[in-house]
Parts: C-alpha cells; sequence; structure tokens
C-alpha cells in the first residue's frame, strides 16, 4: 500500500482545490492511504472525503515556530511516507519534504528555477498562463498528479466536491419564506480582500431593491461587528435575515448547500459554492491574478467581475510581481471597482437566475 502525503499549509480554498489530488489519485491506487497536513481552520473543505484517509490538523502560528516545525518533521519522518505532494511551496513545507525520507516530493519549479536544496526530487515546470476554463490553480494541482501517475486528459477529474453528510444534506432553514435565498460574502478572508464597506452596502441595497429574495451575510466569527455596522446601514432590512448565521466551516457549507447562489468577494467561500454545485458572481481584489482563481466561468452559472477587465489602463507595463504587491495595499484601486462597475454585471446574473422573483 502507498502511503501518500499532501501537504497545503494555505488558506481555505487552497486546500478545496488540492483535494483534487487525491480524488485522482484514488483512481489509480484505491487501496492507497492519503493524508493531508493542513491548518486546522481549513480542514472543514476535506472532511468526509472519501478519498483522504487523515487529516493532519496543524495551528498555523506554531508550525512557523522552530519548535513546531521540528515535531512536525519529526511526525511526518516517522510516518513513512512513499510520496509527497507541496503544491505551494512555502518554507516549512519544503523543509518537511526535504528531512521527510519519502522517496518521491513532488513540487513546482518557482520562476523556473531550481532550489539550491533538493527539497524535491520531481520538479514539475512553471506554467505562466491557464490552459483550461478550471484556471491555472487547479492546473498547477492536476500537474503534480500527472508527474508521477500517467493519466489521459480524459480521466482527470478538474471539479472540486464537497462530501456532505446525510445529516447535512438534510439541515433545514427554519422560519425562512419560500423566496429565494442569496448568500452574500460580506467580506473576503483578508481586509485585502474586501470591497471598502459602502460599497457593500450599495450592492446589498441594490439587490433588496430589485429582487425578491431572502439575503444571508457570511462572514468571519473575527468580522461580526463590522458584518452588523453593514446591516445597520442597509435599507431594506426586512430581505436580510442576519440571524441566519453559521460559524464554522461545516456550518457553512451545510447552510450554503442550501441556498440558491452566491455573491461575493473572491475566496474560499466561493470555491465551497462551485464545489457545491451552486451559481457564483465573484468579485475579484485587483491584487489577486484572476486567471489562477477564476475557476469554470461560463458568464451564466459562474460569473465575476475585476478591475483589470474594467479598466485595463491602470495595468498596463506591471509585470507579475508589481501586481503582487498591490496586495499589502490594494485600497486605492479597489474604490475604482465602484458599484456603478459592478451592479450591470451582477444584475444580468442575478435576472437570470432569479428571473421569476423581479421586484414589481
Amino acid at each position: 500500500m502507498k502511503k501518500i502525503l499532501v501537504i497545503q499549509n494555505k488558506r481555505i480554498g487552497d486546500v478545496l482545490l488540492a483535494s483534487l489530488i487525491a480524488n485522482n489519485i484514488k483512481k489509480k491506487l484505491p487501496n492507497s492511504q492519503i493524508d493531508y497536513l493542513v491548518y486546522d481552520y481549513t480542514a472543514g473543505v476535506i472532511q468526509n472525503n472519501p478519498n483522504v484517509t487523515n487529516i493532519i490538523e496543524v495551528n498555523e502560528t506554531h508550525l512557523k515556530t522552530f519548535s513546531g516545525l521540528i515535531n512536525m518533521i519529526k511526525h511526518i519522518k516517522k510516518a513513512n511516507y512513499d510520496i509527497i505532494f507541496d503544491p505551494y511551496g512555502k518554507f516549512q513545507s519544503r523543509l518537511l519534504c526535504l528531512l521527510s525520507g519519502a522517496k518521491i516530493r513532488v513540487g513546482e519549479l518557482k520562476k523556473g528555477k531550481k532550489p539550491l536544496l533538493p527539497f524535491y526530487t520531481n520538479h514539475v515546470p512553471y506554467n505562466k498562463k491557464k490552459t483550461k476554463n478550471c484556471g491555472k490553480a487547479i492546473e498547477d494541482r492536476i500537474k503534480l498528479v500527472k508527474n508521477v501517475f500517467d493519466f489521459s486528459d480524459s480521466e482527470i477529474s478538474y471539479k472540486p466536491k464537497i462530501y456532505l453528510t446525510k445529516e447535512e444534506s438534510q439541515y433545514n432553514l427554519q422560519n425562512l419564506n419560500q423566496l429565494p435565498t442569496i448568500m452574500l460574502g460580506v467580506f473576503g478572508s483578508t481586509p485585502q480582500k474586501s470591497m471598502p464597506n459602502e460599497y457593500v452596502v450599495a450592492l446589498i441595497d441594490n439587490i433588496t431593491s430589485n429582487y425578491k429574495a431572502n439575503v444571508l451575510f457570511n462572514y468571519a466569527p473575527h468580522q461580526k461587528e463590522n458584518a452588523l455596522s453593514i446591516y445597520k446601514q442597509c435599507k431594506n432590512k426586512k430581505q436580510i435575515i442576519i440571524d441566519i448565521y453559521e460559524d464554522s466551516i461545516r456550518g457553512f457549507i451545510k447552510l450554503m448547500n442550501k441556498c440558491d447562489l452566491l455573491v461575493g468577494n473572491e475566496g474560499g467561500i466561493v470555491h465551497i459554492a462551485k464545489a457545491l454545485n451552486k451559481p457564483t458572481y465573484t468579485i475579484f481584489s485587483p491584487y489577486v491574478m484572476k486567471d489562477h482563481w477564476a475557476s469554470f466561468e461560463d458568464g451564466t452559472f459562474h460569473t465575476s467581475i475585476h478591475l483589470l477587465e474594467e479598466q485595463p489602463n491602470l495595468f498596463n507595463n506591471m509585470t507579475v510581481e508589481e501586481r503582487r504587491k498591490i496586495e499589502s495595499n490594494p485600497n486605492n484601486l479597489y474604490k475604482k471597482l465602484t458599484p456603478e462597475l459592478i451592479i450591470p454585471k451582477l444584475d444580468i446574473f442575478l435576472t437570470y437566475h432569479l428571473k421569476n422573483e423581479l421586484q414589481l
């Protein structure tokens, strides 16, 4: 039996997309053991996945300490893995690969250059651009699998999947009317991925003024005060069901599964909604590379907006590195992605999916 480890110490969306590694390998090696090393706050997206054998949950802050890293190195070395996949290639994950004792260690060449130390035995070439509608982030993870296992393209599954328990699938939205329900991602996972608050209010007011639908808020527990502040500024509070909320990943998953669609900032919740086969309208932060993270967009079921597409002149002559520097302070550019730019595309999306629920 092959023992395989996937190290994906990043955020929720990254972990969900990395589950494709296990989903595909199990087709070739159904009896293999495939474990995942992830941050504890992301583990929910791969719980109940029958292709994942064990989830090794680690505290992010602790792993970044010397003692935490040493303890994890010992744990992985003792487990005696045959193959390790490192989709993201952070300092901690590369060091874990190097000292793991695994005979096959698979990672991507960063900027096309081999590292000074032999972190990986198998170096996967870096691709600058996506070639498929699934987006570059998914392509990158599939490349790692195909480096080790012989897959034809028709055999590969590119769409991540959330596995619900019977109890989760029977989750009941009590005291809710029969109108369609919109999940609104009020904030991104970080301030850099979040629209200005006044823009969020404008979008909500547009939705509640023009569509007969329930609106639910999603936000991280530490964002609650800010979310309530936005709620207080909204005009049509009767359509916003502020009391229906889940504060965990699995809670959000079962709640999202009962909603009709999602509108929100790009992030893990968008990938979760897509994995549940729900329509999505995604608002990208200016620093996020859309080709990397916009998956399965067709302009109807999944669609999005990015400032680069609306005002490309703002990004002229910018290198990838300069684009990434925007992350430290995207506020000025985010303010240029105004509700006036967002709403026309959003209305097309909502009118299509809520065609029978337009306000009179």
